[in-house]
This record gives structure tokens, C-alpha cells and sequence, in this order.
């Protein structure tokens, strides 16, 4: 079945309208019809099997059968992914794949080596959000990442609201197995030329764990994507 997405204020009573974006999708791309099933998400983890009762040019509204089981359960760990903020599309690739291997939050980064200004990436919010959709689409959640808003470095290690914080570093770190989890984890990966000794110092200084994989040099893009898959291998439900 085609899947789509609706917010929960969409759902009322035994119906669900999708909106211009989606609808546009429905009729025109995949040319579906009336009385043709589909499978309607609403981002925040529940799924339900559908069928097309109307379409329109700005809105289509379907019946829901049923409540089925997304096809990708969410993972038993929640895991935040706090990466620095990069140039072209090297970053949507890091926001395709993140979700992907289940992620529960993307903090972009501003960093002292950050090629990407926090103002900048306030301005590619929409578009990361529409990536971040398509992915969980795709992947077959049926709850969306959240996506925050642009954050400092020095802010994000000083909020309180950080969970278990890890920081990944190629140098100046122990090894894996400091690393714990039990509900929750922050990853948080650096810029491409690696991270100043001021921030490795301020992350120590606020008790963040500091870990350095021995014997590879990553990219920062490979990295978030990388050490992701290990953490949901190690804490979550990839193995």
C-alpha cells in the first residue's frame, strides 16, 4: 500500500483528509481512485489502513478501515543526534539516513568549525523537514523525527534537557565502552576539519563523555551515519 501523512488534528471521526502535498502525490503521481486503499500515518506512531473517498485539487479525504501495525517499530532506545551542520546536500543525506536507522531527534549544530551559520540553517528547516518525511515514508515509520531548531554548541552542552550525553571525537577520547544507555542518548559529532580543543575542553569541563573510534578516520557525514547504526546495534533493535 502507498503510505501518507496526516497530522493527528487531520483524523475525525471514521475519516482522514490529507492536504494539498499529499493529495497532489495521490492524484497525479501514483494516480490513485477512488476506493483505492492506502495507508495513512500521523506522526506520532500510529498507522491505519485506508481508502480513498474523495479527491479534490486542494485536499482528498479517505475512510479508515482500520489501525494496522507500522511496518518499522520504533526502536526500545530513543537516541539524539546532535551534528554539526554542514554545506550542500551533505547534510539531507545525514537527515535521510538518521531516520532511517530510527532516530528519535536531530539537534543541528553550529560549531566553531562549522561552514554553516545558525541563521543560515534557520532558513533550511522546511527543507529538511520535507526530507526527514519522505524518509519516514520510505523507511516505514509512522513517527517523525523531530527536527529542533539550529543550536550552538556552548547551549546545547549547557542545557540541562540533554540526555546522557556522548561526545564523538577522532581524538583526545576513550573507547567505547564507557558508553551506557538505558532510555536515552546524545550523540554529538563534529565538523568536517574536527573539533576545536576549546569545545573538547568545555565538553569535558560539563562531564560529557568523550569517545574516539581507533583506527579509521571518518567523514563527518559517514560518522553521524556510522556510529548511529552502532549505537541502535548495541542499545537498540539493530541486530
Amino acid at each position: 500500500m502507498r503510505r501518507f501523512f496526516a497530522p493527528v488534528e487531520n483524523f475525525e471521526d471514521e475519516h482522514v483528509r490529507l492536504d494539498a502535498d499529499e493529495t497532489r502525490h495521490l492524484r497525479d503521481v501514483l494516480r490513485l481512485h477512488v476506493g483505492d486503499e492506502i495507508s495513512v500515518f500521523d506522526g506520532e506512531g500510529r498507522e491505519f489502513q485506508c481508502a480513498i473517498h474523495e479527491t479534490g485539487k486542494k485536499s482528498s479525504l479517505a475512510r479508515v478501515l482500520q489501525k494496522i501495525e507500522p511496518s518499522s517499530p520504533e526502536s526500545p532506545i530513543e537516541i539524539t543526534v546532535a551534528a554539526t551542520m554542514l554545506n550542500g546536500d551533505k547534510y539531507d543525506l545525514i537527515i535521510q539516513k538518521v531516520v532511517e536507522l530510527g532516530v528519535t531527534r536531530l539537534i543541528p549544530m553550529n560549531t566553531i568549525r562549522c561552514d554553516v551559520k545558525l541563521k543560515d540553517g534557520e532558513k533550511r528547516m522546511d527543507r529538511w523537514c520535507r526530507i526527514a518525511m519522505e524518509a519516514t515514508k520510505q523507511s516505514g515509520r509512522a513517527k517523525l523525527m523531530q527536527i529542533s531548531v539550529p543550536t550552538a554548541f556552548e547551549e546545547l552542552i549547557a542545557d540541562p534537557e540533554i540526555q546522557n550525553p556522548v561526545l564523538f571525537s577522532e581524538r583526545d577520547g576513550a573507547d567505547f565502552s564507557i558508553v551506557t544507555a538505558d532510555k536515552n542518548i546524545t550523540a554529538l559529532f563534529g565538523p568536517k576539519g574536527g573539533w576545536d580543543d576549546l569545545e573538547l575542553a568545555a565538553a569535558a569541563w560539563a562531564g560529557i563523555g568523550i569517545i574516539t573510534l581507533g583506527g579509521r578516520i571518518l567523514r563527518a557525514e559517514t560518522a553521524s551515519i556510522a556510529i548511529t547504526a552502532i549505537l541502535q546495534h548495541r542499545f537498540g533493535d539493530l541486530n
